[in-house]
């Protein structure tokens, strides 16, 4: 069943009342569904959708626990730290987490198609090199406009004939990115949605994407060699946070959008596509890194609290 809730928009404060009117409709109708079926536990993950759940957990004693999927706590799960039983992270680094605070890293809970392409190899170099080009949920314009153009202009011939791309682009953008790759004989697949994204990940050589929990969970599962660019207005830089987890370990270079050049881009493409060995040693790097049993940690991490 579905509570009220609000996301409360200090910049526009003649809305706050509003909110704060949701707010806690959501949380007396929690307290009040709680009451009725007594939970053994409540688990936040995070949002504002889960703060009158919470709210309503610790007025009523119910055990929390919460799990934040990137490597910076939420503002609401920042708020329950203290009071939740424990706090489980996608990721070893989780900052803004209180000292006290009873931490776990278990992973982010990953698709089962994604794993079903685990155990996939590497794929050949003997040929084509595949870069597969994604922008998130919703596709990213600065995305879409800087990458064709390091591809086309800023990568060396003998190179550019060997490349396959597969690119995530806005239906706005389409004609302009095709355009690009046609005029330079690239071979491209575009479309604003890829519904075989498993098997499109398993094919790349490179994945160049935002640096989204789930789309780093997804890449390390895999195990493919990546360019992270964070999404600059991430709140509290979190995607940054979340491509560190692979760049520090060898797997990933991270572009911030300030340095997010074609000429750079290229550059870089370019160095990790001619080095093949290297490529697979990163790829190696990210799937060593994965946490691929985060559902079943959440579950049974769950079950020992609620049995305390």
């Amino acid at each position: 069943e579905q509570v009220q809730a609000a996301s409360p928009n200090f910049r526009k404060p003649w809305t706050l009342p509003k909110a704060a009117m949701k707010i806690n409709a959501g949380i007396n109708r929690a307290k009040k569904l709680m009451f009725e079926s007594r939970p053994m536990l409540v688990a936040g993950f995070g949002g504002y959708p889960a703060f009158p759940a919470l709210a309503a957990a610790r007025r009523m004693n119910v055990p929390i626990i919460i799990h934040e999927q990137n490597a910076v706590l939420g503002r609401v799960n920042r708020r329950f730290a203290r009071q939740a039983k424990l706090v489980a992270s996608g990721f070893e680094r989780l900052d803004k987490l209180p000292s006290w605070s009873a931490h776990l890293a278990v992973g982010n809970p990953v698709r089962e198609a994604i794993l079903a392409r685990r155990d996939d190899p590497f794929p050949s170099t003997d040929d084509k090199l595949t870069i597969l080009i994604t922008g998130g949920s919703q596709g990213s314009k600065i995305i879409g406009e800087t990458i064709p153009a390091a591809i086309v202009d800023h990568i060396p011939p003998p190179l550019q004939s060997r490349l396959r791309v597969i690119q995530q682009v806005r239906k706005e953008q389409y004609a302009f990115v095709d355009n690009m790759y046609r005029r330079a004989k690239i071979e491209a697949e575009l479309s604003p949605f890829f519904s075989d994204m498993p098997e499109k990940l398993s094919q790349a050589h490179l994945v160049i994407a935002r640096s989204g929990a789930g789309t780093v969970s997804e890449i390390a599962a895999v195990g493919r060699p990546s360019i992270l660019i964070p999404l600059a207005i991430a709140m509290d830089d979190h995607q940054a946070a979340n491509a560190e987890a692979l760049t520090e370990i060898g797997a990933a270079d991270m572009v911030l959008e300030t340095n997010l050049y074609p000429q750079l881009l290229g550059g870089l493409i370019t160095a990790r596509l001619q080095d093949t060995d290297e490529l697979k040693q990163r790829a190696a790097k990210a799937k060593a890194s994965a946490k691929i049993n985060a559902a079943k940690e959440l579950a049974d991490m769950a079950e020992r609290v609620a049995e305390l």
